[in-house]
């Protein structure tokens, strides 16, 4: 340095600077270092930014006057550098010679405005609003022309003139350019022409933002007012950045996933050519995959051979890793910044103490390690968040890139490769799978930065304390397996109570569903016992999981005193010397607590990577399925007079199977009507599939001319209107539309529709017939007006009326179709005379082929197959004529069924239009005979409607709800008290007492320690080691203990909670009238016993756990740092006014992101799903770039509002931790303040709280918006514990005499009664008489008041009016399982619930095995049971689902046998029921049952021709009521339906 500046200018006086209370730099390091600083940095940095911009081009942006200011300046300052370096020279010629520095810095400053000066004008071309490198740039220049500033004003104060005019003239004029620079760099420039922004209607400000607004993200400040002002709504968010979208990340993706499978299937090819010499394999119907040479078994095994020698499977990690490796590796290197500045405030720390050691020092010392302190705490807090923004960007993108690749190969791949995997399965892919990634991308970096810390704190402690550090460490590494032991414990049990848990809803849902049948029976007790028995099961999990959870919490927060008490314990007594300080105690602290947090996470990091590790498999062999060959089909040769050719063809679904279609040829000309027919499973479909390309072609050539229509067996309807399904992307053409309706008879039930045709269809088409869905499915063919088109058996779903209808105005020879190439597979044998040719198939192969006639004259296997056949033909086409003459309407099945589902409700569905129900898919079994559909819809249409209703309006509601609870305190603080309640308010204050005690434990340790270390200054260490050292033991293990038995104390308080909570939920439900289950959909119900539930059983304690944890570790820094400093009181007002103020913000907005986001995402998984099973449709129709597209927008959506997500919490993470970085900032400033009569001890004590305290401000915000969140479901379990009950079930001193009924005796009187307060009267005074032992018959139309009888005996419905008297007693007074137990039903539709059968023949176990036998023979079922291998232990599925409809009926009738009872009432099944079943339950009722009274609802009259009496009620009233034969005669209204029913003339 003296070459430079010469002998007078030294570079460094110590007295000068260290040792004065008014410090000054000398000229020569002004001159040199801090002049050349900012230069360096600029030209350091500048070649990296170039080539980044070059690479980046925006679009240029319009020379503005605030760029022209920026030129100018920089220009100005490269004059005024430039003029010094000339005076130097002009003094040179004056004779006055200048040390070398004064020629190099204003050369070297010059040149650098002059690059700064290009670089504005640059970054303008390139289209940069805002530039980080040039704020760092001028910021830097700012910052090192302070010293100048200050020193060269001194000076010219202590010498009282300037010595050097021109120099102290433009160092000035040099500063002000500079600070203009600074300021005019934090304005942004308009954004570059041509860019996105100004077309998007609600761009991201992000693209738009400063350089400091990005770094403090106050960009989003904007969302987080407006979600406090109001609830965000999906409007509101800002649309994605073009680089996150769909578009631009999977093509990425994919392109380097090509890339890998090309180069595995290159490599592949080398090694087993060099293995094995063997020729080229035939061509298959594939690409992709690993099947390039298996084409034969022997084949195959050699290869599997060579693969083990170099296993060539492309590796997906690899194509992750080039596709967003780079972006990721940016937040890495902020990462490893982040790690080193962590250390720089330990060393700060100790400098700190050191300095209220010595006395007489200088106070700006103080000061300034006071501002360091903030500020690198500060920097690191910028820097971190920028790394974690970068890291969940990444997450955020490979997500977004899985599922789109997830969905492309989806809707290529082959048959045999969609049969390995299940919808459910690929649908997991996406949800699941895509996630895990999401989730490890977060936490990635930290497998090497938590080595890279443990080595770096490691480093410094050592320094610190010598080898006594390994005591620390020894402890710290036996916690790891400790803590992993307790980690594994915890996931096992995590998978059992999942399956109490998924056992408990399935039940639940059981329950609901056969509420009825339960309340019936008086069956309820038992099904309660069994579901809190499971219940039970399932809090015992709980519990045991929460003594897990207690000791690793215990591990948790004991381990850093752990470690600190062993190292000083070791350190202090190794050797006698060693004197344990306040440096030391504190310094180490600090240090163990940065510890404390990698040694936690690489566990946990670890863990998530052998999941993500799983995951990766899973997603690699999905893409790396076979997919179809989309050259399979020919397109092109327009040669030939014929459409569709098949040559030789030879087909198999799956290469390992053997072939489906042998030699097939067929040759269809253009315009034809082909019709295939066959019987069940001889390959007709998959003809039709082999055609469309969708089967393997093992040989022989196919080629298709022009464009196809498909329609499959089974109908595939999109959850769209009926509009759009028909469409199916072509535009819409009003005239063809319509025409296109008519022919496929679907006008009349546009009629029926709420909507018309933009009525919107459920998933899976669930609220259309099964006929309605195959014409809708026609209708899309027809309107997509191809050349070719392939029908596979459309007709069979429809009735026969219709199904001629749309041949005779559609496919037949007089229909739409005609001129263009048909083939229909068909099993209607009316239609095949019309047809212009007829292929036979028989097990996979062509037998005969030609007209109708020609066949008939063969006598082959298609006159065989006619005389199958046509006796079905003939009866069908019978029902259907009757079907006519019965209803007189069109098209009986399909518009009648639909009449009764929509008719009801149509405003309801109108506003509920828009969100469908996911619920009702359960309703609907799908391959059902459609006769006997229309019937059971009746059933479902209330509760579908409730449901649709619900879908729209919860939305709405639950959002008033939840906003009610967001603004008024009152509310909330209600909740608040009822879950403290639930936990108990005496066990509530003593947890808090708990967490109290724990603090003052902890608090208590670090005070001795502070008194310990002050030991050190007064030089009586030596007498009082073992005491200092047992004290701090004692207080530190209290404080362990305390801390286990408050989170275990906490976990039992809520588990207790918990079982309170579904307790009283449980038992009012059961316990709730009818009419409410018949209004709420069981949907709703089942979210609070499940959804709810398994929140208040888990998050929400994990919630106040964490809650309790971060606010008395908040408190007691607050108290540590008031009582050393008690100045620092002024303080905490205003700045827990601002940690407020950010809280209720971020609470606001976070919360209705996370609600937004959990909306959009259920769409991304439904489209899946709905794709997947109709992939062959749309790849017939060529649809599958629009598919793609649709999938990719609904992906986009959810990332829309994914995003803000997490930059909210980057937003909160910023403004909570410049708040914690105060907090350090005052602790340390007062502690200087008060240097005098403070000891060293509690200035480290309070610093050291103070630096910890940042994270729990930060989780505190975060939690207590979790609990926000969470207890709102303790509020709508309380709303649902607390509906109506209905009467109660024993009335103690009302009970009637247990033999009650003996004679059977029932008496109506004046009886009226209504289903609802607020509806219409069902049954308007009814009075009638019935003696024991008489069989009376109910008739009447439908709606007459027939079921809503036998709900009145049963008290399901209360009386408006009168009174029911059975056997002297009034029903209305007794308890409602005294009544119910004593009356038998045998229900219209069988209920049974999946247990064993003798669970649901006797769930009280009241009866003998010999009882149950032998009402099961009088049942008929014995047969059937003894055959059985587990007898009365057989398992029923849900719903009976393995038993008949038959059968069910059967079970219902012998639990009517075993309770046998004076009064039975019989709800005749309508017709469900085969003509066999019903005689055997006749005959039996006859038999066994006729001493009792018989109420029979009858539907089949020549059921009750032979009853006593019968009762005909009309409209509610009496209408006749006598013998049957004297009805008969009066020819009243059972005259006129026995008449209709053919049983009289």
């Amino acid at each position: 340095m003296e070459k430079l500046c010469g002998p007078e200018l030294p570079f460094w006086v110590a007295n000068q600077t260290l040792h004065t209370d008014r410090p000054d730099l000398p000229d020569c390091f002004q001159m040199s270092v801090l002049s050349w600083l900012p230069c360096i940095y600029l030209w350091v940095v500048c070649p990296i930014y170039l080539f980044y911009l070059k690479r980046n081009n925006r679009g240029y942006i319009m020379m503005s006057i605030m760029n022209r200011f920026k030129t100018v300046f920089g220009l100005l300052l490269w004059i005024v550098c430039w003029t010094d370096l000339f005076y130097t020279f002009h003094e040179l010629r004056q004779g006055q010679t200048q040390p070398p520095i004064y020629f190099i810095t204003p050369l070297v400053l010059g040149m650098t405005m002059l690059l700064a000066t290009f670089l504005i004008q640059f970054e303008r071309l390139r289209g940069v609003q805002s530039s980080g490198v040039l704020f760092i740039f001028w910021f830097l220049s700012v910052l090192c022309s302070i010293v100048p500033f200050r020193s060269k004003i001194l000076q010219a104060s202590k010498e009282s003139e300037v010595t050097d005019k021109l120099r102290f003239t433009t160092f000035y004029f040099y500063f002000a350019l500079v600070v203009c620079e600074l300021v005019l760099c934090c304005f942004n420039e308009k954004p570059p022409l041509f860019s996105n922004v100004v077309t998007d209607p609600n761009p991201c400000p992000e693209t738009t933002a400063g350089f400091l607004s990005t770094i403090t993200f106050w960009w989003f400040t904007s969302m987080a007012i407006k979600g406090y002002r109001m609830p965000l709504e999906a409007k509101d968010l800002w649309s994605l950045n073009p680089r996150d979208s769909s578009k631009a990340m999977v093509p990425k993706l994919l392109k380097e996933w090509e890339k890998e499978q090309s180069k595995a299937k290159s490599e592949q090819n080398l090694s087993s050519q060099a293995v094995y010499s063997k020729p080229p394999p035939k061509a298959t119907n594939h690409i992709g995959g690993e099947g390039a040479g298996e084409s034969s078994p022997e084949e195959a095994e050699v290869l599997l051979s060579s693969q083990k020698a170099a296993p060539h499977q492309p590796s997906f990690l690899r194509a992750l890793i080039k596709a967003f490796g780079p972006y990721f590796l940016i937040g890495s290197a902020y990462k490893v910044l982040q790690d080193i500045i962590t250390f720089v405030n330990p060393q700060l720390l100790r400098m700190l103490i050191s300095f209220t050691k010595q006395k007489g020092v200088p106070d700006w010392w103080g000061y300034s390690l006071a501002f360091l302190m903030f500020f690198t705490a500060f920097l690191q807090t910028l820097i971190l968040h920028r790394h974690f923004q970068y890291c969940f960007v990444t997450g955020m993108n490979v997500r977004t890139a899985i599922i789109g690749a997830i969905y492309r190969k989806a809707l290529v791949i082959t048959n045999a490769a969609k049969r390995s995997s299940t919808v459910g399965e690929v649908v997991n892919l996406m949800s699941v799978d895509a996630q895990r990634f999401m989730d490890l991308t977060t936490f990635l970096n930290m497998l090497w930065s938590a080595p890279l810390q443990i080595v770096l704190a490691l480093y410094f402690l050592w320094q610190n304390l010598g080898p006594s550090v390994l005591a620390g460490v020894a402890v710290m590494v036996m916690l790891i397996p400790f803590n992993a032991v307790i980690a594994m414990k915890t996931r096992a049990y995590q998978v059992e109570q999942m399956q109490y848990k998924d056992a408990r809803i399935k039940l639940m849902n059981e329950i609901l569903n056969g509420i009825k049948v339960l309340k019936l029976y008086a069956w309820e007790n038992s099904f309660k016992e069994k579901v809190l028995a499971i219940r039970q099961k399932e809090l015992n999990v709980l519990r045991k999981t929460a003594y897990l959870g207690a000791l690793s919490t215990m591990a948790w927060t004991s381990a850093p005193f752990l470690v600190a008490l062993t190292t000083f314990a070791v350190y202090v007594t190794v050797d006698e010397n060693n004197v344990l300080d306040a440096e030391k105690a504190f310094v180490s602290l600090s240090l163990f607590n940065i510890l404390r947090f990698p040694l936690n996470m690489l566990p946990q990091v670890i863990s998530s990577m052998v999941q993500a590790s799983v995951s990766l498999k899973r997603i690699q062999s999905f893409l790396s399925h076979d997919e179809l060959d989309p050259h399979a089909v020919e397109r092109k040769n327009t040669g030939t007079e014929f459409s569709v050719t098949v040559i030789n063809g030879k087909f198999t679904w799956a290469k390992e199977d053997p072939a489906v279609l042998h030699n097939i040829n067929v040759m269809v000309p253009q315009g034809s009507l082909l019709a295939v027919v066959g019987h069940v499973g001889c390959g007709k479909s998959s003809l039709i599939s082999a055609l469309l390309g969708e089967m393997e072609k093992l040989e022989g050539d196919v080629s298709v001319r022009g464009s196809v229509a498909y329609v499959p067996q089974q109908a595939w309807i999109q959850n769209a209107t009926l509009r759009d399904n028909i469409l199916f992307g072509k535009p819409y053409n009003a005239q063809k539309y319509t025409s296109v309706l008519d022919a496929c008879a679907l006008t009349p039930d546009l009629e029926v529709l709420p909507g018309g045709d933009m009525t919107e269809i459920g998933e899976k088409g669930i609220n259309l017939s099964g006929g309605q869905r195959q014409r809708v499915s026609l209708a899309r063919a027809l309107y997509s007006d191809t050349d070719v088109y392939l029908l596979d058996d459309p007709l069979s779903a429809v009735d026969a009326h219709v199904a001629k209808h749309i041949f005779d105005n559609l496919i037949g020879p007089e229909g739409l179709l005609k001129g263009k190439t048909r083939i229909l597979v068909t099993h209607g044998i009316s239609f095949l005379p019309q047809v212009d040719n007829i292929m036979v198939m028989v097990e996979g192969r062509v037998s005969e082929m030609g007209s109708y006639q020609e066949l008939l004259t063969q006598n082959g296997a298609f006159a065989e197959f006619l005389r199958n056949y046509s006796l079905d033909d003939i009866i069908e086409e019978d029902e259907a004529t009757d079907e006519l003459i019965d209803d007189g309407e069109l098209f009986p099945e399909d518009a009648l069924s639909n009449h009764t589902d929509m008719a009801d409700n149509e405003p309801a569905i109108n506003e509920a239009k828009r969100h469908f129900i996911r619920q009702i898919s359960i309703l609907s079994a799908d391959g059902e005979n459609p006769k006997t559909r229309s019937v059971r819809r009746h059933g479902c249409s209330q509760r579908k409607h409730s449901e649709q209703q619900e879908k729209h309006k919860p939305h709405e509601k639950e959002k008033l709800i939840q906003a009610e609870t967001a603004e008024t305190g009152r509310v909330k603080a209600k909740v608040y008290l009822e879950y403290i309640k639930a936990v108990g308010p005496l066990l509530s204050v003593f947890i808090c007492f708990l967490y109290g005690c724990q603090s003052a434990a902890s608090i208590g340790a670090n005070i001795w320690l502070s008194q310990w270390t002050n030991d050190a200054s007064n030089n009586q260490t030596q007498e009082n080691v073992h005491m200092r050292v047992g004290v701090y033991a004692a207080l530190g293990i209290a404080q362990g203990i305390l801390v286990m038995i408050s989170s275990f104390t906490l976990a039992m308080g809520n588990i207790g909670a918990a079982k309170k909570l579904h307790n009283n939920l449980l038992i009012n439900k059961l316990h709730t009238p009818q009419s409410f289950f018949d209004t709420t959909p069981i949907g709703r119900i089942i979210n609070r016993f499940s959804k709810d539930i398994y929140i208040i059983d888990e998050a929400l304690p994990a919630t106040v756990l964490m809650l309790l944890g971060t606010v008395f570790v908040s408190l007691s820094t607050i108290i540590v740092i008031i009582s050393s400093t008690p100045i620092f009181a002024v303080v905490i007002a205003p700045l827990a006014f601002i940690y407020l103020f950010v809280q209720r913000f971020y609470v606001a907005t976070s919360r209705q992101l996370k609600r937004l986001e959990s909306v959009s995402r259920s769409p991304i998984y439904s489209h899946f799903s709905e794709t997947v099973t109709g992939c062959s449709v749309i790849r017939a129709y060529g649809r599958h770039s629009a598919f793609i597209l649709m999938s990719d927008m609904k992906v986009d959506d959810n990332q829309k509002s994914y995003y803000p997500g997490i930059v909210s919490n980057r937003w909160l993470g910023v403004r909570i931790e410049f708040i914690g970085n105060c907090i350090v900032l005052f602790a340390a400033l007062f502690a200087v303040t008060g240097k005098e009569n403070l000891n060293p001890g509690l200035v480290g004590l309070s610093v050291s709280y103070a630096l910890q305290v940042t994270m729990s401000l930060n989780w505190m915000v975060r939690m207590s918006s979790d609990l926000e969140n969470n207890i709102v479901a303790v509020e709508r379990v309380k709303e649902y514990s607390e509906t109506k009950t209905e009467a109660p079930w024993e009335v103690e001193d009302k009970k009637p005499p247990p033999e009650w009924p003996m004679e059977g005796n029932v008496e109506f009187h004046d009886y009226s009664v209504r289903y609802r307060e607020g509806l219409d009267l069902v049954l308007k005074r009814l009075t009638l008489n019935v003696k024991g032992g008489e069989k009376i018959g109910i008739v009447g139309r439908t709606g007459a008041g027939k079921s809503s009888m036998t709900l009145c005996l049963f008290r399901l419905l209360e009386a408006a009016a009168g009174e029911i008297t059975v056997d002297e007693v009034k029903i209305a007074e007794i308890g409602l399982h005294d009544l119910r137990s004593k009356l038998t039903i045998i229900p219209q539709e069988p209920v049974l619930f999946s247990g064993t059968l003798r669970m649901n023949l006797d769930p009280f176990e009241r009866y003998s095995d010999e009882e149950v036998w032998k009402a099961l023979e009088h049942s008929h079922l014995q047969k059937f049971v003894s055959n059985q291998p587990a007898k009365l232990e057989l398992e029923c599925s849900e719903g009976g689902e393995n038993l008949s409809v038959g059968q069910r009926q059967l079970v219902c009738l012998a639990r009517a046998l075993l309770r046998k009872t004076r009064i039975l009432i019989l709800d005749e099944a309508t017709a469900a029921i085969d003509l066999e079943t019903d005689d055997l339950i006749q005959s039996t009722i006859r038999t066994q049952f006729e001493d009792c009274t018989v109420f029979t609802i009858a539907h089949r009259l020549n059921t009750i021709m032979d009853y006593t009496r019968v009762l005909v009620l009309d409209k509610g009233q009496i209408a006749e009521f006598d013998t049957p034969a004297n009805l008969i005669s009066q020819r009243g209204i059972f005259y006129s339906m026995a008449k209709d029913a053919g049983l009289t003339q």
